[in-house]
């Protein structure tokens, strides 16, 4: 099981001289530390006007500087904002593939789409479309990065003409996609568009293996991949605080933790706030008492209860665990020791056992894509005779590549099920021979039953 650290920059009042500047520099010390200590990723969220609970508003900033601080550990996006009025698509792709080149190829591109009101009035957003807003971009923003030239695109939400989005980042077809998921729906809908989820929802150890259980069966059963590659895999958080004193572990980071869902409470479900006024850690602090205890079963222990919390997400089968520990009023310097006394005490026995369980996830992975190779073989045989009976054109559409293509890639809608097919329930489209190496494996990987329809890929050579 791999690790990763987590960050929000939480600045609870009152905010002194420099605190903002302190709260950054610290960070990137502690990426850097991470880095040295062999933890794996490092998850920077995107959040505005969220005073005290998160001060993090421009990650690509941030996790730019990070990369130059380190060497190995992955640098993610934990999340970039999707619907448009945040960030335009273009601009998404543009900044992912710049941190993956200036890191190296070490940039994990995790997506949301928002939810509290500050940020969605603030930019001017429809709550009820977010979601619409998120699927939409999410998959231009992949093409973008995969296609040379992006054929443009008409759709609800934005639009753009025929562009060559550079630079290409470093990972092809584009880096790992994550979606934030605070519940079940939306791990099953990470399942069935083949990207990670980010679980930001406290689970104990056996709902966290309910949930593993279905992501993996939906992998396994109705991914149709909203990018270009799967990136199957479940990463779920916890609080963080070791020590060798359980007390003390939980004297230097409890009140960070439940602060961290105090703040989260106040701006998403709870809170009345008056921008630049409220002060949420004085009304956290009038709460304390009320609030429920974080010990190791919330990752706040000794390196024994540490070992014992985390192995249960590991048998559970959770692909990545997520620290939360940046928290309220934690203290920088606690923060590094209980990250330097978990390398020694605990990471070591995780890493031993993490290229066997690797390696068993791949042969699995492996076995599902050779099974999802021979039912696209027969649905591509099907899909032939198909074309054939109804006398479809087969001859390559050829456009010119600086021209735009409207609608090029509103595809998904095209898509039909394949029990539609036999009885008789679907047009066919027009297929195009030459396609994009990317579109073409984008194709290839699409689940049994389901047709990509071509209109994607009508570039003719490139």
């Amino acid at each position: 099981m791999k690790f990763g650290i987590f960050y929000e920059h939480q600045l609870p009042r009152p905010w002194e001289e420099g605190a903002e500047l302190k709260l950054f520099q610290d960070a990137l010390d502690q990426v850097e530390l991470a880095d040295r200590l062999g933890i794996d990723h490092a998850w920077e969220v995107e959040h505005h006007f969220l005073e005290e609970y998160s001060h993090s508003s421009a990650p690509e900033v941030f996790l730019a500087a990070c990369s130059q601080r380190t060497k190995n550990i992955r640098l993610g996006h934990g999340i970039t904002l999707m619907p448009p009025n945040y960030n335009h698509p273009a601009r998404v792709a543009e900044r992912i593939a710049t941190l993956d080149l200036v890191s190296n190829g070490r940039a994990d591109f995790g997506t949301g789409e928002s939810a509290s009101r500050a940020e969605l009035e603030g930019f001017g957003i429809d709550p009820g479309e977010r979601r619409a807003m998120w699927r939409e971009t999410l998959e231009q923003v992949a093409n973008m990065m995969a296609m040379d030239p992006y054929p443009g695109f008409s759709g609800k939400y934005f639009s753009m003409p025929c562009r060559n989005v550079v630079p290409k980042p470093v990972q092809k077809p584009h880096p790992p996609l994550w979606v934030a998921c605070s519940n079940r729906e939306t791990i099953h809908l990470a399942a069935r568009l083949g990207i990670g989820a980010l679980t930001f929802a406290f689970v104990d150890p056996s709902e966290a293996r309910k949930w593993v259980s279905e992501y993996y069966e939906i992998i396994r059963t109705e991914c149709v991949p909203i990018g270009h590659s799967v990136n199957a895999n479940i990463a779920m958080v916890t609080g963080f605080s070791c020590h060798e004193d359980e007390a003390e572990a939980r004297r230097r980071g409890e009140d960070g933790f439940r602060f961290f869902g105090y703040g989260l409470g106040h701006h998403y479900i709870f809170g009345t706030h008056k921008p630049g006024r409220t002060d949420i850690w004085a009304s956290f602090e009038k709460a304390r008492a009320l609030l429920p205890d974080a010990g190791a079963a919330r990752g706040i222990g000794t390196p024994a209860q540490l070992r014992e919390h985390l192995a249960s997400f590991e048998d559970a089968g959770v692909d990545q665990v997520i620290f939360i520990q940046q928290g309220g009023r934690n203290r920088h310097e606690h923060i590094c020791e209980s990250l330097e006394l978990f390398a020694a005490r605990v990471l070591p026995e995780f890493k031993a056992r993490e290229p066997e369980r690797q390696k068993k996830k791949e042969r699995e992975l492996e076995r599902l894509e050779r099974e999802h190779e021979q039912q696209q073989k027969a649905q591509r045989e099907l899909d032939q005779a198909l074309h054939l009976r109804a006398g479809v054109t087969r001859e390559p559409v050829d456009c010119d590549a600086g021209a735009e293509i409207a609608g090029a890639v509103d595809v998904r809608a095209q898509r039909r099920p394949f029990d539609a097919v036999l009885h008789g329930a679907y047009r066919p489209v027009p297929q195009v021979d030459r396609l994009p190496v990317a579109s073409a494996q984008r194709a290839h990987n699409l689940e049994s039953g389901v047709r990509q329809a071509a209109v994607l890929c009508l570039l003719g050579p490139v």
